[in-house]
């Protein structure tokens, strides 16, 4: 049983009235789950493991909900963007209850109740507090059976890492340029901007003791974008519907871990003003 828990009233009445379309390169797909505003209406107070997908800003409050319906068993998964959200998870429910990870889903919000699928790959998860255990392989397999391919990992601090640096390369860029993800790849401007901020990324990356999960970091994040090609990113749709971004927990993270470690990141630093600039203009309150 899958529910969905949504502020968005319009969003939620839609799915009620109408289901949740997802559209694909193979066509439409309409589900039914369950669906309301608040946690406190959901027919179970029991639930085995519950998915959160807010912003970075809404991560504490979507924790305080997550724990009020959260079986004895139950855990919370984050795949959300960005650094500190599994840890901000972990101060409400405890860290051993938190899977973080990663995904290469790429979805684009269309209207109330309609959503783009806009690429598509694996999703990665393990525990916060160590290497997966039969809970982890059990939520990969379900999801796997559901038709999104998922791994359950032992080291889900590189995951995240591996995740904040595609982010780094893509959101911010493509959003100030209002480029689709495919976009950066046309240019040679734009790939060599994805190389400086993504290089500075790695570079801080190793410094604090990180392996990411792929050998080359701007290789990964140019194929990363040519295969999600028509997707917005997420940074690029909430400038695009006025929305604050996220832009604190993934180039800001970034210079921020750079700053306690010593080294200087120019480019993130720019990027993460240019972006607080543009959300400045537009009237947007982070």
């Amino acid at each position: 049983d899958v529910s969905v828990v949504d502020v968005w009233a319009e969003h939620i009445e839609t799915i009620r009235t109408q289901g949740l379309i997802l559209k694909t390169e193979q066509g439409e797909v309409r589900a039914n789950p369950a669906a309301v505003t608040r946690v406190e209406d959901l027919a179970t107070s029991a639930a085995d493991l519950v998915i959160v997908f807010v912003k970075s800003g809404m991560t504490a409050a979507a924790a305080r909900s997550a724990q009020t319906i959260l079986g004895l068993a139950g855990r919370v998964l984050t795949l959300q963007n960005g650094l500190g959200n599994a840890e901000t998870i972990a101060t409400v429910v405890g860290a051993d209850r938190v899977l973080a990870g990663t995904t290469a889903q790429g979805a684009t919000l269309l209207g109330p109740g309609r959503i783009r699928h806009g690429g598509r790959g694996d999703t990665h998860i393990g525990r916060l507090t160590g290497p997966a255990d039969d809970f982890c392989r059990e939520a990969a397999t379900i999801l796997s059976r559901a038709g999104i391919p998922a791994i359950a990992e032992d080291a889900v601090q590189s995951l995240i890492w591996g995740k904040l640096v595609i982010n780094v390369g893509i959101n911010a860029l493509t959003a100030l340029l209002r480029f689709t993800n495919g976009q950066l790849n046309d240019h040679a401007e734009t790939r060599e901007l994805v190389k400086l901020a993504v290089t500075e990324a790695a570079r801080v990356a190793a410094a604090s003791g990180i392996r990411l999960p792929y050998d080359d970091a701007v290789e990964k994040v140019l194929a990363v974008a040519a295969a999600t090609a028509t997707n917005r990113s997420s940074m690029l749709q909430d400038i695009l519907h006025g929305r604050a971004t996220e832009i604190d927990a993934i180039n800001g993270a970034l210079v921020r871990e750079g700053n306690r470690l010593g080294m200087p990141t120019p480019v993130n630093a720019t990027l993460t003003l240019l972006i607080k600039a543009l959300e400045k203009q537009q009237g947007i309150c982070g």
